[in-house]
């Protein structure tokens, strides 16, 4: 069944064990489909999740929403070891930067 509006996040990547096309969907990490090309492997991956998502709501399951649609804050914590927190701090401070603009310019590289 296809999805109207689909939002979904989806991949194509290569597989070198299977010698295809895998089609993949980050809201459904545990479905897949492989193909000889990367396009059918997408036409393929959407049908299944379209599918699943038709069996999930006739179960009256939750739904995944996209990721593509949901808030974010822009907030999140990361625990390192002292001794990296301590590298870090040092960095930051050397450039004359707070130690977060630091960190979210080494997490967009």
């Amino acid at each position: 069944m296809p999805i109207k509006n689909d939002r979904y996040t989806y991949r194509v990547i290569w597989s070198e064990d299977d010698k295809e096309y895998i089609g993949l969907c980050a809201e459904f990490p545990s479905l897949s489909w492989l193909s000889s090309t990367p396009e059918a492997a997408l036409k393929g991956i959407r049908k299944v999740v379209g599918n699943v998502i038709e069996d999930m709501l006739n179960n009256e399951e939750k739904i995944p929403d996209p990721i593509s649609c949901k808030k974010y804050s822009g907030k999140f914590m990361v625990r390192v070891p002292p001794d990296i927190h301590r590298k870090l701090a040092v960095q930051a401070a050397e450039a004359g930067v707070s130690l977060n603009r630091l960190a979210s310019s080494k997490l967009s590289q």
